[in-house]
């Protein structure tokens, strides 16, 4: 039986710990609990999707807020004016961010005056940046990682402003102020790097085909043909399927759960995406697998304003900490906590690259 799941509205604000506007630490929305409860038995995606909704339903669109007072924007102009950092045509290794550094610059010091850390994140990705159905907070590897940086830059891991924002509004939200961070499984490549700037690599992916068990879909390659194939819009996977559907009827949504709503509601055929955000709707619903192999290899970065040098070589920092001992770095017990389960093998965060300069 296909059970319909109530979607998250496409953007909203979601506050850290002691602010105003979300449940209290603990406290989880009485409606929420019975969503969940009802769906109890479909899996864990599902019933975390419909929690997130009416979760959702009291918090502020991010297109609705405007920056906090005294938070001035990092945009000195329309977007297609800010000069890119690193051309398409002369990129050559995007994964190779600026030089680690504890010197504070003009956006670390506007975000201690601000006394937060605004912070886009994802909160539908389980395991990476979802609302924990038990206690309605956010919680995954990539919350974890914002935890670290404001602890970096503010002294406390829970000064946070999180906003929750779709795959297609990441860059958007950047260039306009409204974030000064995004930690939301964003893969670094040459394009974005015309809009905003990257941290060093802190994960490696790669593009897969999620599929239910019993379809004759075997990977990304002809089987596709005639087959409806959702992607996030703005997202690597949606440039790939672009590029070559192999006879795929494209459907596009603005956050990668709709996929996963829209085929276990029989509304497409398959879903490309990041197989580490993959792997973790397949644990969680056992009528769907990932097929065939990752096509691509791809690494997240934290993405900041073009602007932000200061910002960027601050958090390489924090990464290099994070990434530091081995077995027991930070980097480490995180996967360990969050993604082993349903990502195993993984033996250790990429290197980090840099460039000159």
């Amino acid at each position: 039986m296909r059970i319909r799941v109530r979607r998250a509205p496409a953007a909203h604000e979601a506050h850290g710990p002691g602010e105003a506007g979300g449940p209290a630490p603990g406290e989880v929305p009485a409606r929420a609990r019975r969503v969940a409860g009802r769906l109890r038995g479909w899996g864990g995606v599902s019933a975390m999707a419909a929690a997130c909704a009416v979760t959702a339903a009291v918090l502020l669109p991010l297109a609705q807020a405007a920056p906090e007072a005294g938070r001035a924007t990092a945009v000195r102009g329309p977007a297609s004016l800010v000069a890119p950092a690193a051309p398409a045509d002369t990129c050559r290794d995007p994964e190779a961010s600026l030089r680690p550094s504890g010197v504070d610059g003009p956006s670390v010091e506007r975000i201690r005056r601000a006394g937060k850390l605004i912070a886009g994140v994802d909160q539908n990705s389980f395991r990476w940046g979802y609302r924990n159905p038990v206690d309605g907070r956010l919680d995954g590897f990539d919350i974890d990682l914002v935890k670290a940086i404001a602890k970096d830059l503010l002294g406390d891991e829970n000064a946070v402003i999180y906003r929750a924002i779709p795959t297609n509004q990441r860059i958007p939200a950047l260039q306009e102020g409204r974030v000064d961070i995004v930690v939301r499984t964003m893969t670094v490549n040459c394009e974005r790097l015309e809009d905003v700037a990257f941290s060093t690599a802190y994960f490696e992916a790669g593009q897969q085909v999620l599929a239910p068990k019993g379809s004759s879909i075997t990977g990304y390659d002809a089987s596709l043909k005639g087959r409806r194939i959702c992607t996030a819009a703005g997202s690597t996977a949606q440039t790939a399927l672009a590029s070559e559907a192999y006879g795929a009827v494209r459907v596009s949504v603005p956050n990668q759960l709709d996929c996963l709503v829209r085929l276990q509601l029989g509304e497409v055929d398959g879903i490309i995406t990041d197989n580490a955000l993959a792997a973790g709707q397949a644990a969680q619903d056992p009528s769907v697998r990932l097929v065939g192999s990752p096509f691509t290899k791809e690494f997240y970065g934290v993405a900041m304003h073009q602007d932000a040098d200061d910002l960027v070589r601050r958090v390489n920092k924090v990464l290099e900490n994070y990434r530091a001992g081995g077995e027991n770095s930070p980097w480490m017990k995180a996967y360990v906590e969050h993604l082993k389960s349903v990502l195993p093998g993984v033996s250790g965060p990429p290197a980090p690259k840099y460039r000159d300069g």
